[in-house]
This record gives C-alpha cells, sequence and structure tokens, in this order.
C-alpha cells in the first residue's frame, strides 16, 4: 500500500494542509489506496495551487491532455478534486482532505459496499490520527458555530457574520447535501439519533460543484431557511469557517458525529475552541425545570446548582443556543460574552491569527 506514489501523496497532502492534513501512519496508505488509484495519486501530486485547465496541467506533466482530463473527469466525480464549467473550458483544482476529499465522498448520500469500506478505512485513519495528536495545546479556532439569532436578546448587537439569513440572502447558487458526517455513520452501523441528513448546504462555487459532481439539491432561499429551522428544532449547531465575509458553507453538526464539535470536546476548553461568541441567560420564574436545556446542550455545559437554579460551565459552553430554541417555555435566551477571539475578516485574517498562535507558543 505505500508505494512510492502513496508516499509522495503524502507529503501533497501535508502541504495542502487542513485537517486530517496526512500522516505517515498505515491507516494512511490504507485509505489513499482505495482512494486513488496510482494514476490518479501521480496526477494529484502534480496539480498547481489554484484552478487549472486540464491542458494547463499535461503540459507540465509532459502528458496528453485527452489523456490526463479523462483522469481529472473521473477524480472530479469521485470527489477527489473538485472541477468547474466555466465558459468553454472545465476548471480543475486540488483539493485537501478537509475541508474537501473526506466530505466530499459522503455527500452524495449513496450506500454502495465501496462507500461502506471508504466509510470504514477514514474512521480508522481519523481514529489513528486523532490518537497521535495533542489536543490539549491552545488553538486559534478555525470554525465557529453561528447563533440562531432570533433567541438573541433585543439589546444585544447581532453582527452580519452571526445571522444565518445574511448568508442565505447573500449567496446563489445555494446547494443541500447529505450531512457527511452522519452518513459516514450510518454507513457504519451507528446510530445517528434520529437527526436530520439532508441539511448540510454549500453556498456559491462550493454549491454549483456539490450540485454538478454531487449530487447535491439546489434549493431556494425559502427552503434553505426551512432546511435551518428543521436543523434548530432537532438540536443540530449551525457551524461553518471562521471567518465573517466570506463562507462557502454552514453544516449542522451534532455532538456524537461531527468532526468540529468532536475536536472541541477534545479540547480542556471546548467552549473556547468552538464558539458563537454569545452565552445563554435564564428566566427563573418562567423555568419549569423540565431539564430540556440540560438535555439538549451538546457539550454537557448546563446543569442545575443546590438551589434549582441553572449553572453554565463557560469553559464548555459553545453559546450554540440549542439550549434556547428547545426550551417550551422560552426561559432561554443569549447575550453576547466578552471573552471570545474576535471572528476575523477573511481567510487572510484567520491565516495570520493562525501564524500569530503559533509562534506565541
Amino acid at each position: 500500500m505505500s508505494k512510492p506514489v502513496y508516499k509522495a501523496l503524502l507529503d501533497t497532502m501535508k502541504n495542502r494542509g487542513g485537517e486530517y492534513s496526512g500522516m505517515d501512519i498505515p491507516e494512511f496508505y490504507d485509505m489513499v489506496a482505495e482512494l486513488f488509484t496510482p494514476e490518479e495519486a501521480e496526477v494529484n501530486n502534480a496539480m498547481p495551487r489554484g484552478p487549472f485547465t486540464a491542458g494547463d496541467l499535461a503540459k507540465s506533466m509532459g502528458r496528453d491532455a485527452d489523456e490526463v482530463e479523462k483522469i481529472l473527469e473521473t477524480m472530479t466525480d469521485k470527489g477527489v478534486c473538485t472541477g468547474l464549467r466555466v465558459g468553454d473550458a472545465t476548471w480543475y483544482q486540488s483539493a485537501r482532505f478537509m475541508p474537501g476529499i473526506l466530505e466530499f465522498q459522503f455527500m452524495p448520500g449513496r450506500t454502495t459496499e465501496r462507500d461502506k469500506k471508504i466509510a470504514r478505512l477514514i474512521h480508522a485513519y481519523k481514529k489513528a490520527y486523532d490518537e497521535n495528536t495533542d489536543f490539549s495545546k491552545p488553538s486559534f479556532p478555525t470554525n465557529r458555530v453561528i447563533i440562531v439569532d432570533r433567541m438573541v436578546t433585543e439589546n444585544n448587537q447581532v453582527h452580519t457574520h452571526d445571522q444565518v439569513n445574511a448568508y442565505i440572502d447573500k449567496y446563489d447558487p445555494i446547494a443541500v447535501s447529505t450531512c457527511f458526517c452522519r452518513h459516514a455513520a450510518l454507513l457504519r452501523d451507528e446510530d445517528i439519533h434520529g437527526m436530520p441528513n439532508d441539511v448540510c448546504m454549500q453556498f456559491g462555487l462550493g454549491a454549483q460543484f456539490a450540485i454538478e459532481r454531487l449530487g447535491a439539491r439546489k434549493v431556494s432561499k425559502e427552503e434553505a431557511r426551512e432546511v435551518m429551522r428543521r436543523a434548530e428544532d432537532a438540536g443540530l449547531i449551525h457551524m461553518s469557517t471562521n471567518t465573517a465575509d466570506d463562507i462557502n458553507f454552514i453544516c449542522n453538526c451534532d455532538r456524537w458525529h461531527c468532526v468540529s464539535v468532536l475536536h472541541a470536546l477534545a479540547r480542556p476548553k471546548p467552549g473556547l475552541a468552538f464558539n458563537s461568541g454569545f452565552m445563554p441567560v435564564f428566566d427563573e420564574d418562567k423555568c419549569t425545570m423540565c431539564e430540556a436545556c440540560i438535555d439538549r446542550c451538546p457539550p454537557g455545559a448546563l446543569r442545575f446548582d443546590e438551589n434549582d437554579r441553572h449553572e453554565t460551565d463557560m469553559d464548555r459552553c459553545f453559546g450554540c443556543a440549542v439550549c434556547a430554541t428547545g426550551c417550551p417555555s422560552d426561559a432561554v435566551s443569549m447575550i453576547r460574552r466578552t471573552d471570545i477571539h474576535e471572528v476575523p475578516k477573511d481567510t487572510q485574517e484567520l491565516k495570520a491569527a493562525l501564524r500569530a498562535e503559533k509562534e506565541a507558543s
């Protein structure tokens, strides 16, 4: 499984970065041998940064353009790179493992034996990778929670980047696909606790790729809002990249299978690693002590104290408002907290924040 081309692929994926970028362990080679044929791995390793055409890549590799295009088309349909038709040309781009390849495998919602095999191989790689990763080190958040803004108290400012509807209004097209985390769990015969699966949302060019290549469903803005309402009712967490101006997806995450949530929960202070910048407040006069908020809280941050009043562990609280949306007596609302990093404006600011924290550690 560790042919030279797959050894080279390890270095390629490490250089691309992102989560699960590459680790020299047996599970890596088992996984990539199923995802990439040796010929596809060679093409993957030759891909430049940024968009390119089949002709561009063929020239750099000294290969026939038609032959390379055929390989790229197969790779794009397999979700191991991306490709979009723009005018008369198809532009391809390399993909990271995450966000990217490891998610693209499950967004179509297929249930073939190969999909089940891939689900097991990816899970084994992720598990081995996590076991060799130190989650105790502080890390600037690369993902963030997006608050359910209707639960925020009126006297608290809600920025545009705190509003799901602002992103739905901004982007076109919008696509909805299968939740890759929960679908992979289903392929491994695991329980997804009754959570909806058709709630993974992509925007703009990411949506176009998902619609054309990954079987995603194009939706109207009202349909997109309904998807978000269903996710909120189920107790899922709105999550996206930790940038304010531009995002290309919103995931709706659970506590059992979703990588961002599980990685946050593995840290000493989950609420500082994954947060919306808000926190719950409780109207004890309205509270009936039904414990719905405690049962729904994804990080387990809530409890009643000895006086039967709510107590919140702020080191664990995500500020997701799952407690508030599930309260039958409207006793929970959300206010802004002051000890959470400001959301970086864009990818460049996020990279600068990550570099600064790495240099300081």
